[in-house]
């Protein structure tokens, strides 16, 4: 099934907030890669840090509510020893609120209960049937199939919770089908997977099985292939629609439209269940709540943003690898080199725009 790109305008979407401030420890975020949230608004969050700040590479929970954010605990940390990660890529939770975490450079999953206490861990670096190479993007469906984004051998792997090997789908190449160094994942209606091929600059869906399905997009970066390292964090993309430049994550709402972070274009897209247009996001943020505690408890930095004279910077998205659906509609992207998110609301009814 190809994709046709096909503008259309009967969603909606509304800005509600932005959420989380900068911080390498305590109560913030240092580059939020990914995270998870619950149906009652807790996320789980996985920063992915600097390598010469390791003490921002940790876990941070906060409840992200339609009132606010609320930090309430951190757990994990740097190192190689269990319960720590070195690279930590992607973050999934079972039934039972379980925190799964993939890491690339120690190539295996490290497994949490929802308090942050350390459960297990499991995986072998290699490229044979159950061994990992680079893992990424990870989802877990509703009969407890662990899916995992085996990065670097190209390929989708199926475990069951403990790591027992179940199957795998997809091969290196740019056919239906196979991968160039795929990313980011998440599972739709009837568990079909959704994988964002980084390098092929598009988004793949399959069947549980492993059936391919559907491609959607083509590269594209509005004629400046710098954008993210120049440009980002400073003005809009002008990227041409349904292309993408380097797509990091992917999920999919209740009726079936695909969100797609656009890594590179500092934007998010979102599809029909058909690959069709809806709309994109680029970034309408403000100042958090905790973005606002911390400047009225420093009056320097308070005269030096009111001499600030363009807040584009400040609105627009820059390099946002996740994007998660919430309960009631709600779109929350991380806004990764910005350490914060920016949260959406799908309308429910029409609203006039």
């Amino acid at each position: 099934m190809a994709s046709v790109f096909l503008g259309i305008n009967d969603r909606t979407f509304t800005y509600e907030s932005t959420a989380a401030r900068a911080e390498h420890v305590g109560a913030g975020v240092r580059y939020p890669i990914d995270f998870a949230i619950t149906q009652d608004d807790i996320a789980y969050i996985l920063n992915r840090g600097r390598e010469d700040r390791p003490d921002g590479t940790r876990l941070t929970v906060f409840k992200l509510g339609e009132d606010g954010e609320e930090y309430i605990s951190t757990f994990g940390s740097h190192g190689e020893d269990p319960g720590q990660f070195i690279w930590p890529m992607c973050i999934a939770l079972d039934k039972d609120t379980n925190v799964y975490v993939t890491d690339e450079w120690l190539n295996r999953i490290t497994k949490y209960n929802k308090d942050g206490e350390y459960i297990s861990h499991w995986g072998t670096h290699g490229f044979r049937d159950g061994e990992i190479d680079r893992p990424a993007g990870i989802a877990i469906g509703q009969d407890d199939t662990l899916y995992i984004v085996d990065s670097r051998n190209n390929r989708v792997q199926k475990f069951d919770l403990d790591g027992k090997f179940l199957g795998k789908f997809g091969s290196a190449g740019s056919a239906d089908g196979q991968f160039n160094l795929p990313w980011g994942m998440c599972l739709g209606g009837e568990d079909n997977v959704f994988v964002a091929d980084w390098r092929n600059d598009r988004v793949q869906s399959f069947t549980s099985d492993g059936k391919w399905l559907a491609s959607f997009g083509t590269p594209g970066t509005g004629g400046d292939t710098t954008n993210a390292r120049v440009k980002g964090g400073i003005t809009y993309s002008d990227a041409p629609v349904g292309q993408f430049n380097r797509p990091t994550g992917v999920c999919v709402d209740q009726d079936g439209d695909i969100y797609v972070a656009d890594w590179l274009n500092n934007r998010v897209q979102v599809l029909t269940p058909e690959g069709r247009f809806i709309t994109e996001f680029t970034g309408d943020g403000h100042l958090s709540n905790m973005g606002i505690a911390k400047l009225r408890s420093n009056p320097d930095m308070i005269k030096q943003r009111n001499g600030i004279q363009n807040f584009t910077p400040e609105r627009v998205l820059w390099a946002p690898c996740a994007v998660r659906i919430a309960r009631n509609n709600r779109v929350i992207i991380a806004d990764t080199t910005r350490h914060r998110f920016q949260i959406y609301r799908k309308n429910a009814e029409p609203v006039l725009v």
